[in-house]
């Protein structure tokens, strides 16, 4: 069993976030969490703090989820789970991945461009997280990735035990590699685009270490909006 975690505001990209999330189950059972999260009600009184508390959609909010259950419902051995959550911490979110024994967390574009401060935190409690991340980028996707490029950070992990990862987990091949790109985005993009597409790359594969959580005032882009395709997450401590 894979379960997934896709973080939502219910936007439209949340569709291609669960087509994406059915390719990866491959065909293995596998249940779906789309999580929303909200802040804590601010109130001293129980009547209050239930009022406070339901959940509304919008009519756009509706039809999204209506049309991923009707997805859903077309694939026998995936099924879909909302899960509401009001407030969020480290324990709570780390509680969350493994009740649902999540091995994968799905990032919608549009979740990572949320301005409150608990969809941000939440982003980067997933990161501290050892299972893997697919951040999704701004085009739609139907979710069926089979090419990547290596983005190499400062870590001794070679892409050949990143590629041995990926084929007990993912159906992803590494087909061209790159050092990290981050500092000098504007020197290699030409030779980044020609790479992708001379080998048809419709995936980015990065490591991560595990960081303290902070806020920052200003957002840095991230890899996968300068190259527009998605990126896929591995904790080091996986490989």
């Amino acid at each position: 069993m894979k379960n997934i975690l896709i973080p939502t505001t219910l936007q439209s990209d949340t569709i291609s976030a669960v087509k994406s999330a059915i390719y990866q189950a491959n065909k293995k059972d596998c249940t779906i969490i789309l999580m929303m999260v909200a802040e804590k009600p601010d109130t001293f009184s129980a009547s209050q703090y239930l009022r406070e508390m339901k959940i509304g959609f919008t009519p756009n909010q509706e039809e999204v989820l209506e049309t991923c259950r009707y997805i859903i419902k077309h694939h026998l051995n995936c099924k879909i789970k909302i899960h509401n959550q009001f407030g969020l911490s480290s324990l709570i979110f780390k509680g969350i991945i493994d009740f649902y024994e999540v091995k994968l967390v799905v990032f919608p574009h549009s979740y990572k461009q949320e301005t409150q401060k608990i969809h941000q935190y939440l982003v980067q409690l997933a990161s501290n997280q050892k299972c893997p991340i697919l951040h999704l980028g701004m085009e739609e996707y139907e979710g069926n990735f089979n090419k990547a490029l290596y983005v190499e950070n400062n870590t001794n992990i070679s892409a050949e035990n990143i590629q041995s990862f990926l084929n007990k987990n993912f159906c992803l091949e590494i087909v061209s590699q790159t050092i990290n790109f981050e500092d000098n985005f504007e020197e290699v993009e030409t030779s980044l685009n020609e790479a992708i597409s001379k080998y048809k790359i419709d995936m980015l594969v990065q490591t991560r270490k595990i960081q303290k959580v902070k806020f920052k005032k200003t957002k840095k882009e991230d890899t996968n909006e300068k190259l527009g395709l998605p990126i896929l997450s591995l904790s080091e401590e996986l490989i």
